[in-house]
């Protein structure tokens, strides 16, 4: 909601401009007259900045304001004016555009003041001015202006936007570019023929993203036009991960205290890049200021105001500024505006007032010349002058101003509809060019098209330039890029860093808070400092960066594991044990030498089979035995090798199958032993009870028990394949999981059973007769057979990776091979080296002997 004190002001405003179309006899006031003036059949008005504004400190620091004064003048905004007279010269001197109608004009000098600029805009608004006619005519004439054109500085141009926003006036500015100005709800009157700093400032962002400085500076003119484009920078560098150490606004007048700290400040910031968001007056303070404390050295990135202006970089005589880089309006060239320029003719016929200052600023003279001062005689000639008014290097923004005036042409052409004659008949209304100024679309003599978008803006273009020092002594600007906002992100800046130009004693990209992280590592943010301030931490274990700066490391699949420099993820080393290594290669020659072992003593068995050595220890029995313990040598060779789904259900299957078939053919072999002897006793007919048929069926039955213990384990839950990634996070072990526990247990609790019972059974029938007790063996065997697999439970849980598969396979060998040499040892030892000893007479003669002892 707008203040009820402008409200009050816009309704006399209102009031004054819709009085002022009819004619009045009286003057109220005094009518400030423009200082560029004449007259045409339709008007333009124009406010610029010939003189400076000059502003005594002490009305800081005192309550009563003094008058504001106008000092030297500013020869630049004389360059525009020129530039405005020669569009109105070649509008009026061609029949394309408005044929037989003339363009008159009024410029006012705002002196750089908000007060000055509003008083021309409310001048040019009311549209009335003072004349000398015949009582039959009226006392006034209408010389209402149809668009403005000016001013250089953006908050001028705000505030006299405001001012004439509600009388639909067009305002056009060659030069001013903050992005508010954009706002149609605050301006809707205003248009601009330069592009917004909304769209510098994201240029600027990406220039210095662009060199990899991620740490810089900043400065800012503390107006509308460095505070908002200082704003749209910052926070199109936040987006693209650039950070600020400082952000200073300053202005020409500030105290030297406030100076002196901001020189204080870029001499102990650690950014070597700045950012200088200002005008070219307050780049010249602060230029000269660095310069005087000897603070050189920094790359500074400038906007397109300071960037492009040849006697700031005249002035830096100490080279602060060398090598800066910044953005600029596109080169363009006026046919004959150069020549048109350096004549001054127009001015002088258009502002008297005003030209005998501007010859005398010109050539450094003076007409009433005093105290020897170079008097000016009128006829002095333009080529030999060399200042701000004779430096073209504005072209660009003359090329503004000029298309500025074409373009209120062009609306008023479509107004007038003009085609060889302008209907005069049309009452010309600014309105009406406001209107036709927000659709207005045409080329240029020169190819280039000027519109204006929804919020009066032009197309945003800019040329990257360089400072570039010369052999001379002298500052060279060098086009190195381009950038145009109407491209695609990734297209829109185009360098040519080959020939850029580096400030002293800079480094071209060190400009950083921290050094990038390597691949490998990750940022971590240091407490209390910006996002671009970071230290680099290595990846955990199993994660990865293979970027450089990467914010965060990724884990790498389960499968794989991140390599010694964290920046691959490689696929983990599988562990199983295989034939090929030494142990599984020394696990599988024991297995093998075992069962041959084993061959060799059925072998032994079966040649001697009619021997009474063998026919007294149950030979039946003992073959079983013996093929039952091939059978769990060969086992343990299931257990080697990559574990598959059918070779996790066989080497659980087979070992507990196999190993209850060899305890049983024990068991029976002892069972026998007891029989035998129990029915030596008078009357005992015990035998009959466990004969060659019951010996069998009681294998069978024990080895048949397992056999059902291991069908319900595979219908149940069978053992499957496992890759185990908790026990090594750098490795799978490929393992046989269990499935059903209980199953494991179960078969492995059978065997043992079977092992204690014969164990048992063994030992109570030690004292037996020798020739033909087994039973002492049998009783080593199952202490030996029992001890391992006591101990292989500890072992087999505490063993990590392969070697729980390598204790179980050990355990298997060793029962074995204790079977294996405790009970048929003892006997191959008799047949093969003691043959005497292996006789029925020796073998019962002993026996009896015994017995009769034990009676």
């Amino acid at each position: 909601e707008e203040p009820k004190g402008w409200a009050f002001l816009h309704l006399l405003l209102v009031a004054s401009f819709s009085h002022a179309r009819e004619p009045v006899c009286q003057q109220i006031g005094k009518i400030e007259e423009p200082q560029i003036f004449k007259d045409g059949d339709v008007m333009l008005g124009g406010i610029l900045s010939f003189h400076s504004r000059w502003i005594n400190k002490q009305d800081n620091y005192t309550q009563k304001p003094k008058p504001l004064q106008c000092t030297s003048l500013n020869l630049m905004d004389f360059q525009f004016a020129q530039a405005m007279l020669f569009a109105i010269a070649k509008i009026n001197n061609s029949s394309d555009i408005l044929p037989g109608l003339s363009l008159g004009y009024k410029m006012y000098d705002a002196c750089g003041s908000i007060a000055r600029a509003v008083s021309g805009a409310l001048a040019l608004a009311n549209g009335n001015e003072a004349t000398f006619v015949s009582s039959e005519t009226p006392c006034t004439k209408s010389a209402q202006v149809q668009a403005i054109l000016g001013e250089n500085s953006s908050s001028l141009c705000m505030a006299i936007a405001t001012i004439i926003g509600p009388f639909h006036l067009p305002l056009i500015s060659h030069f001013a570019t903050c992005a508010c100005l954009s706002d149609k709800a605050k301006y809707p009157s205003f248009f601009r023929t330069i592009p917004s700093d909304l769209y510098q400032s994201r240029a600027l962002a990406q220039l210095v993203r662009h060199f990899g400085w991620t740490w810089v500076g900043a400065i800012r003119k503390n107006d509308d036009y460095g505070n908002n484009g200082m704003a749209a920078f910052t926070e199109t560098a936040h987006q693209l991960g650039i950070c600020l150490e400082y952000s200073v606004s300053f202005f020409r007048t500030n105290p030297e205290e406030k100076i002196l700290n901001i020189v204080n400040v870029i001499k102990h910031s650690s950014a070597k890049v700045i950012v200088a968001f200002m005008s070219y007056m307050d780049m010249n303070v602060i230029m000269h200021k660095l310069s005087y404390h000897n603070v050189s050295g920094y790359q500074w990135v400038g906007s397109e105001v300071w960037i492009l202006h040849a006697p700031t970089a005249a002035l830096d005589e100490h080279h602060i500024l060398d090598g800066a880089i910044g953005l600029s309006i596109p080169e363009a060239h006026v046919r004959g505006i150069e020549e048109f320029m350096m004549d001054v003719k127009p001015l002088n016929s258009s502002g008297n007032q005003l030209f005998t200052k501007f010859w005398e600023a010109l050539f450094s003279c003076e007409f009433n010349s005093k105290n020897n001062q170079k008097r000016c005689t009128g006829t002095e000639d333009l080529s030999d002058v060399k200042n701000s008014f004779t430096d073209m290097s504005l072209m660009p923004i003359f090329n503004n101003v000029y298309k500025g005036v074409y373009a209120v042409a062009h609306a008023l052409h479509k107004i007038l509809k003009c085609n060889k004659t302008c209907d005069t008949n049309v009452t010309l209304d600014p309105s009406m060019t406001l209107q036709h100024l927000r659709n207005i679309r045409f080329p240029t003599k020169e190819g280039e098209e000027v519109y204006f978008n929804e919020n009066g803006d032009p197309a945003a273009k800019y040329e990257i330039i360089n400072w570039q020092p010369t052999a001379q002594g002298t500052v060279e600007f060098v086009t190195v890029g381009l950038y145009d906002a109407s491209l695609p992100v990734d297209r829109q800046l185009t360098l040519q860093n080959a020939s850029l130009f580096w400030a002293q004693n800079s480094k071209q990209g060190t400009s950083i808070c921290s050094k990038p992280c390597l691949p490998g590592t990750r940022k971590v943010l240091q407490k209390g400092k910006p996002v671009c301030c970071y230290d680099c931490t290595p990846c955990a274990e199993g994660e990865i960066s293979n970027t450089t700066d990467s914010i965060t490391c990724i884990q790498c699949p389960p499968d794989f594991w991140s390599n010694a420099q964290r920046v691959a993820c490689v696929k983990k080393e599988t562990e199983f044990l295989s034939y090929e290594e030494i142990l599984g290669a020394l696990l599988t020659a024991a297995s093998l030498f075992g069962t041959c072992l084993t061959c060799v003593v059925a072998w032994i068995f079966l040649k001697y089979r009619k021997t009474p050595i063998v026919r007294a220890n149950n030979s039946e029995l003992s073959f079983l035995l013996l093929f039952s313990l091939s059978l769990c040598f060969l086992c343990s060779l299931t257990f080697i090798g990559r574990p598959t789904e059918w070779s996790c259900m066989l080497r659980h299957i087979a070992f507990g199958i196999t190993f209850v078939l060899c305890i049983s053919c024990v068991l029976g072999k002892t069972i026998v032993v007891l029989m035998a002897f129990r029915a030596t006793l008078p009357g005992s007919n015990v035998m009959k009870w466990f004969g060659p048929l019951q010996q069998r069926l009681s294998v069978i039955a024990f080895t048949l028990i397992q056999v059902l213990i291991c069908v319900l384990w595979l219908t149940i839950s069978p053992p499957f394949p496992f890759k185990s990634m908790k026990l090594f996070t750098y490795k799978i072990i490929m393992e046989c999981a269990m499935g059903s526990a209980i199953g494991f247990w179960a078969v492995l609790g059978y065997i043992g059973l079977l092992a204690v019972l014969c164990f048992v059974l063994a030992f109570l029938a030690r004292k037996l007769p020798d020739n033909f007790n087994e039973a002492k063996f049998i009783t080593f065997s199952m202490l030996i057979f029992c001890a391992f697999w006591i101990t292989f439970i500890p072992a087999y849980v505490s063993s990590p990776g392969k070697f729980s598969v390598a204790v179980e396979i050990f355990a298997i060998l060793a029962s074995s091979y204790g079977l294996l040499l405790c009970i048929f040892v003892p006997k191959c030892y008799v047949i093969l080296f003691k043959p005497e000893k292996n006789t029925k007479k020796n073998i019962m003669g002993k026996s009896r002997a015994t017995l009769k002892t034990n009676k």
